[in-house]
């Protein structure tokens, strides 16, 4: 018998095998879409992003393990099988998300619904390599096991770039879903179509041509399943919802009432936003000699500012907001900008889109007031702009005899979050004046003074819908169920305010 000449080239993979090994990238594409489209939406819709991050990848990659596990037992027509598994990689994973928003307002357990369809699709999805290196071992490709896993693992890079870049913010997250369901259909029906003897496969040639059909049909009705999702969800008819780079922006109105909700938490109503607004901002300025330069941090509503430029001392204000799609809505749609007095296009106004806690770590200007308008701190994004880091960024902008106002959560809900806020401003050697308001629509609210020398115990406060004078001396009385209590300083490297956040609000609302 001749023996092989080790020099002479090997085999050039047959087209059936190249087109193998493209599924094996788009299915891994697929995967990750799905992964990063679950735990997205679990930090959406239940608040604490870094603990849905941690436990839906972590229970996706345990599932993923026993599948590959359960692929040993796979003894024959791996072909078939892989087929199948695709298409229902593509029912589940390409409704996904579509489902678990319609589930949520209607179920009770929606923590067992999210994980048994993330351990279902990491079940699947865990077949599918193992299934694609079998059938791949009857041709004459090189080191088939390192081709397959390299176009895995460049499949997951692309998916982890085009998910925040390009997806969320032009396609949101139901018709991302259902694009990649398309794919993975679609990875079936080809390589039906690209392997020879393949046409006692008909029933699964059909299968792949309805699962098309099904998602297609998803894909192009994705807005309306949105609407559904969020009407169920709040309650009240949506007039305008989008998805940007940074958060779900959603509004709704019923008769007068206009409410505004990020990531699934109001923001304000119409009918009573003055009064936190007022309270947030004028116990401020009215305690500075001569508010000439304002900065809002936070706001991008431009409620505050509003507030802020009813004062005529005020020259000049700067409102810093991550979201440009936020401002830009405010400030172009005529009943918004008519509710925030026109404030984002005010001639004495500039608008920074821009990451607050970098901003504040990078900025030189000086400001005698300084209005601290961020969301509650729900996840570790948000509470480190509670943190003594940025505290003390935010003091070193403070001119002197200037004052900062910070909203600060319920002081009645959620007392030891609440001053935490104190503890950590005064951490940051800023003095501090507690108080707090009834808003209708979040109920007892709070917000913190802060300087870096005393507070004055009266302020000069202009006549308002709710603020007087008179009132403002009232703001700072404690009852004795939200009076001050011991808490820790929240800092970057352990952020136990938004554990204290979290955990008196899970208990509240049951």
């Amino acid at each position: 018998m001749a023996e092989a000449d080790p020099a002479r080239p090997k085999p050039r993979a047959s087209a059936p095998a190249a087109a193998l090994l493209a599924s094996a990238f788009v299915v891994s594409t697929c995967g990750l879409i799905y992964e990063l489209l679950a735990s997205t939406l679990a930090s959406y819709l239940l608040g604490d992003s870094v603990t849905q991050f941690s436990t839906v990848i972590g229970s996706y990659l345990f599932a993923m393990g026993v599948g590959s596990w359960c692929s040993r037992y796979v003894r024959k027509d791996e072909l078939r099988l892989f087929v199948r598994v695709e298409l229902l990689i593509a029912l589940l994973g390409g409704c996904s998300a579509a489902a678990l928003f319609l589930l949520f307002p209607v179920v009770d357990h929606f923590r067992v619904a999210l994980y048994g369809l993330v351990l279902a699709i990491g079940f699947l999805v865990g077949l599918e390599i193992p299934l694609l290196i079998r059938i791949l071992r009857g041709f004459d490709f090189r080191e088939t096991v390192s081709n397959v896993l390299t176009f895995d693992y460049v499949g997951a890079l692309v998916a982890s770039l085009l998910f925040p870049l390009l997806l969320m913010p032009h396609l949101g997250m139901i018709r991302t879903g259902f694009l990649f369901g398309i794919f993975n259909a679609a990875v079936a029906l080809a390589v039906l179509f690209a392997l020879p003897r393949t046409a006692r496969y008909r029933s699964e040639k059909v299968a792949s041509l309805l699962v098309l059909l099904v998602l297609g049909a998803g894909f192009v009705a994705s807005d309306r399943l949105q609407r559904w999702a969020e009407v169920a969800s709040y309650g009240e008819p949506v007039i305008y919802a989008t998805s940007t780079r940074f958060q779900r922006i959603v509004l709704t109105r019923r008769d007068d009432d206009v409410r505004l909700y990020l990531n699934g938490n109001l923001q304000f109503s119409s009918r009573d936003e003055y009064r936190y607004h007022e309270v947030l901002v004028h116990p401020a300025l009215g305690r500075v000699a001569n508010p000439r330069n304002v900065l809002i941090m936070g706001g991008g509503d431009g409620l505050a500012a509003r507030e802020v430029l009813k004062n005529k001392a005020v020259q000049h204000l700067t409102l810093v907001d991550l979201d440009g799609e936020m401002t830009s809505l405010f400030s172009r749609t005529a009943m918004l900008a008519k509710l925030n007095g026109g404030s984002l296009t005010d001639p004495r106004m500039t608008v920074i889109n821009a990451d607050g806690f970098r901003w504040a770590r990078e900025a030189t200007g000086k400001y005698d007031a300084i209005i601290v308008d961020f969301p509650d701190p729900v996840d570790y994004s948000v509470g480190k702009l509670y943190t003594e880091t940025f505290y003390r960024a935010a003091r070193k902008l403070l001119a002197p005899g200037g004052m900062m106002a910070i909203q600060s959560t319920s002081p009645l809900v959620a007392p030891r979050a609440y001053w935490t806020v104190a503890t950590t401003l005064e951490a940051a050697g800023l003095q501090t004046r507690g108080y707090h308001v009834y808003v209708p629509s979040f109920g007892e609210w709070g917000f913190f003074l802060a300087a870096n020398g005393p507070i004055p115990e009266q302020g000069n406060i202009p006549p308002g819908r709710f603020l007087t004078a008179t009132i403002d001396q009232r703001l700072f009385d404690f009852p004795p169920d939200m009076a001050r209590r011991p808490t820790s300083v929240n800092r970057l490297d352990n952020q136990v305010l938004v554990r204290e956040f979290a955990d008196a609000w899970d208990k509240y609302e049951g």
